[in-house]
Parts: structure tokens; sequence; C-alpha cells
């Protein structure tokens, strides 16, 4: 963390996802910070790992779920609920993608996944923490986006569109919890090095293609997220709500 710190003590995360990458390394970061953090993940396995990395003891809860259904989503923030009392901070981390030749081409299924697992999973968990966080007056929900929100890129087109959205969702947010002193805000990353974006950064031409625009001249890591994420959760953002934050090396002004 390079010395630098957030006044996270005693407050309550929720990370999505976060039994592995970018997810993961939020979650590492959170209890680095003080706070007790809850994570999610689809297989149970993988949170068993994570429980051993993160080595949160008694300030960490995990959680197995499906958050694009209700009933897990449910099942997750009252388990939060009952062994910390409170949810403070919310990271929609969860994503996923199916490439796709074109979005014409696309079937329905496939729109449907995507959509569930980017979108329709941080509307379920955004409304239960939002619930709870107008309630007491006080709260954060930082969602993780994607350059691809906002530039069409081949076979990431269903990807994108749910993206684009997710920061609209934000936008909405932002706007309807404000007067309740609770802020919405999402960053969007470029290409992050997770096994998530293997299939790009571990194809010589992809990457090359890929550093080549980007003006920082690398691809991402995980860790490069963490600062704007804890800024996010912090009081030095309370007067910031609505808002993406593109963390990608300079990709979407080029």
């Amino acid at each position: 963390m390079n010395g630098i710190t957030y006044d996270l003590s005693g407050k309550v995360a929720v990370v999505t996802g976060g039994s592995r990458g970018i997810g993961l390394e939020i979650a590492d970061n959170l209890l680095q910070q003080g706070a007790k953090v809850a994570i999610c993940g689809r297989k149970q396995d993988g949170l068993d790992s994570a429980r051993g990395i993160l080595n949160g003891g008694n300030n960490l809860l995990a959680v197995q779920a499906y958050i694009s259904r209700e009933q897990d989503v449910e099942r997750l923030f009252d388990a939060v609920l009952e062994k910390f009392g409170t949810v403070d901070i919310l990271i929609n981390n969860v994503g996923m993608n199916l490439m796709s030749a074109s979005l014409v081409d696309t079937d329905l299924a496939v729109w449907q996944r995507i959509m569930d697992g980017n979108l329709t999973g941080a509307f379920l968990c955004s409304r239960r923490a939002g619930r709870i966080m107008r309630e007491k007056k006080r709260g954060k929900i930082v969602s993780i986006s994607s350059l691809a929100g906002t530039r069409a890129t081949p076979g990431m087109s269903v990807y994108g569109i749910a993206k684009a959205a997710l920061e609209m969702m934000t936008k909405v947010l932002g706007a309807e919890l404000a007067p309740f002193n609770v802020q919405a805000n999402a960053i969007a990353p470029g290409l992050v090095k997770t096994n998530f974006s293997k299939l790009f950064w571990s194809s010589p031409e992809l990457a090359e293609l890929i550093i080549r625009e980007t003006p920082a001249g690398r691809i991402s890591e995980p860790s490069d997220l963490v600062h704007s994420v804890l800024f996010l959760c912090s009081g030095c953002s309370d007067f910031i709500t609505g808002q993406t934050i593109a963390v990608d090396g300079g990709a979407s002004i080029v």
C-alpha cells in the first residue's frame, strides 16, 4: 500500500466475486485498512482458497452465492448482517463474458447470461445494500465497470452493453441515494491481467496491440485499481457520487 492509509476501521464491506482476481485484491486491501469483509463466489473451493490467502480471521466471512439469483443475494446479506451487524460498503465486482461474433448473431441465452453476470447481480446487491445504507444514512457502493462500457470492442458486444448499463445504474443510484448520504461510484479499467482476461494478454499479438494503444505502455495488474476503489470507499469521496473513473493507463483518451 506504499504507506497510504484510509480510515476504514470497523467498516463492513461486501465484495462480490471476492475469491480471485480483482475482487481478491480489493478484499485483501480492505482488510489491511481495518474493514470487516464478506466475500462471495460461486465455487466453495475458490472461497476456501481465498480464505487461506486473505487470512482475515474473524474479520472475514466467505459465502457461496450466485448473485444473479435473488434468493442467494438475500442469503448473502442475511449472513453478513448476522455476523457483522451492518453493511457500510458494497463492491460490485462480479463480471463475466462469453465471446460472441457480433451482436446480431448473439443467442438470447448468451445475452441473458452476460447481462445476469454483469448487471442483474449488481442490481440485486445494490438494492439490498442500498436499503440498509439509506436507513442508516451512510454508505458507499463501488462498481467495477470496464473500458468496454464506452468503447465498442469486437467479441465483447453484450459485455460492453452490460457495463454501459452498469455505469448508468451508478448514476441513478448516485442521484437517488445522495439525499441519504450514500455515494455510488464506479471505476472503469482497461485490460487487467487476471484469469478472466487471459485470452487477451496471453496472446503476444493481442498483448502488443493493447500495450501500443495504452499511453502508460503496459497492461494493468489488479493492484493498479486498489487505491481508486479505497478512495471511493473512504470519507475522502463523500462529495463524489454517480461518477465513473477511468483507471486504464490513458487508453480511453487516445
